[in-house]
């Protein structure tokens, strides 16, 4: 009995140092890059660090209490399921399907920085040019400049697969897709989800009756999926 009462009492401190510790090391294991733009991540470590802090003090008001004789404070049982989301935070990473998430989302991008438009075309990437197009859509502006991008596979339903980023405000509840057309080689099938690093140039294609640009492939290469996925 003396053993229940004392984890009982024990709950609120344990619990406070366990989500303290998953929001530490979910910044520093990088698990964060997949979920949230990067300049909050340390909002999330601090955050986990006070939380660790506090649980510290609260241990060591329960070791005031218990010699001063007093009852210590408990939680509800209810409380013990967080700590089960997050065990299930450490044992099951994320793995968040890209391409479902944008193929339910509009692409909407705001205004990009002038000096992304001004850099060397190669240097570009993807999300700016897709910016780039959108308010200077002369196809003619762009022809034959070259493209060195990377980004995943997009396959919505009943349009031709494009190569994609995700743009990020916060976190992956306001992704925006950004996704540039592909003159796909004849017999090569994309696979959704699949990161692609693309070098080609840009060419002119007729598309509903105007033009438009596209991105004609040189080269393709399968890469890993990048540490850092979503753009600001």
């Amino acid at each position: 009995m003396t053993l229940r009462l004392r984890w009982s009492s024990l709950s609120l401190p344990l619990l406070l140092l366990l989500w303290g510790w998953v929001m530490v090391w979910s910044t520093a294991s990088g698990r964060l890059d997949l979920l949230l733009r990067s300049v909050y991540h340390p909002v999330v470590a601090v955050g986990g660090g006070l939380l660790i802090l506090i649980g510290l003090l609260q241990l060591r008001l329960l070791l005031r209490r218990k010699r001063a004789g007093q009852a210590s404070q408990t939680l509800p049982r209810g409380w013990w399921l967080t700590a089960l989301v997050a065990l299930a935070i450490i044992v099951f990473p994320p793995q968040p399907s890209f391409n479902d998430l944008a193929s339910s989302r509009p692409s909407s991008l705001p205004e990009a920085p002038r000096l992304a438009f001004v850099l060397p075309p190669e240097q570009r990437t993807l999300t700016e040019w897709v910016r780039l197009l959108r308010t200077q859509p002369d196809p003619s502006l762009h022809a034959g400049a070259p493209v060195s991008i990377s980004g995943f596979v997009l396959k919505r339903p009943g349009e031709p697969a494009q190569l994609a980023r995700l743009m990020v405000r916060c976190c992956l509840a306001d992704a925006t897709p950004s996704g540039l057309p592909v003159l796909w080689p004849e017999g090569f099938d994309p696979k959704p989800d699949t990161w692609l690093e693309v070098k080609g140039k840009m060419v002119t294609q007729e598309h509903d009756g105007a033009l438009r640009n596209v991105l004609e492939p040189s080269s393709l290469k399968v890469i890993p999926r990048p540490d850092r996925p979503l753009e600001p």
